[in-house]
């Protein structure tokens, strides 16, 4: 088993530490007690994403949230190289291993929810249930689909590095369904201003992890008869007719499931965390 450095505890219960895999090192964060639930977060997000979630579920899970390699602490041996999903998954295969050697349960937001697809499928039994949220897979639809959105992800790369953030938030909101004058969130949320570090790992993920949905070497195969019981979710206010949904639909036709509704959009688990994390509750209990 691959071993972390020492953790370090806060006051808070709050443990920190780090892991060294193939190309990088990972900063990780540990929360609460109970059945171990990995968050792997959506775009730019990083282990203090979810925060406003972690709370609303560390009374009755370990919850384990990381900086994905390329973002915020987690540092690549080659500074600016990209990595494939099949490397993410990997990273999420050793940071389980090294730390329970229980079967996890995981939530998979947008591109974390490929990356939990890819560790179902190469390495069945790691993962008990996987919430597919909205996974951004192109290689889950059809042929003329794929290439369309395969093709719509690489001009918004472009647009971002011709224009940079202004130019392509906006449309990236639009592809995937989110509305970013919205109101409807859920009140006392933790601020998530656009800092220095956000604006850095903006810039990785479109510049490295949008090339890596587009060059993605996902069997979806193993997923239909694995070990994992893998659950397609979708926000309930997310527009039927976006790229996302569409996604989950196909995950769910694949694997012989129902597209479970979440609070929100795209973004629930961070505009709606306490309603969210009960959601997560009955979908988890489901499967006892």
């Amino acid at each position: 088993m691959p071993s972390a450095t020492t953790p370090r505890t806060t006051s808070t219960s709050l443990t920190t530490g780090t892991l060294a895999v193939p190309g990088a090192v990972l900063h990780y964060r540990l929360q609460g007690t109970g059945p171990l639930l990995l968050i792997s977060q959506s775009g730019e997000g990083d282990a203090d994403r979810t925060t406003d979630l972690v709370a609303h579920l560390a009374d009755s899970h370990t919850v384990l949230t990381y900086d994905r390699r390329g973002l915020s602490r987690s540092r690549l041996d080659t500074p600016g190289r990209g990595a494939t999903l099949a490397e993410h998954g990997d990273d999420v295969h050793r940071l389980l291993a090294a730390l329970t050697t229980a079967p996890a349960l995981m939530l998979g937001c947008s591109l974390g929810a490929v990356i939990g697809l890819h560790v179902a499928a190469r390495h069945p039994g790691q993962l008990r249930t996987l919430i597919a949220h909205e996974p951004v897979a192109p290689r889950l639809l059809p042929e003329a689909d794929r290439a369309h959105h395969e093709r719509e992800l690489a001009s918004l790369r472009e647009l971002y590095l011709g224009g940079g953030l202004a130019a392509a938030l906006p449309e990236i909101a639009r592809t995937l369904g989110i509305d970013p004058g919205s109101t409807d969130v859920e009140p006392g949320l933790t601020p998530q201003p656009m800092t220095e570090r956000r604006i850095a790992n903006f810039d990785f993920f479109i510049r490295h992890d949008f090339t890596a949905i587009i060059e993605d070497t996902l069997d979806i195969a193993p997923l239909k008869e694995g070990a994992t019981r893998i659950v397609p979710a979708a926000g309930t206010t997310t527009p039927r007719t976006v790229f996302d949904l569409a996604c989950a639909s196909a995950l769910a036709a694949h694997v012989g499931a129902e597209v479970e509704p979440f609070p929100g959009g795209h973004n629930g688990n961070t505009t709606h965390p306490r309603a969210y994390a009960a959601r997560i509750r009955e979908v988890l209990n489901d499967a006892r």
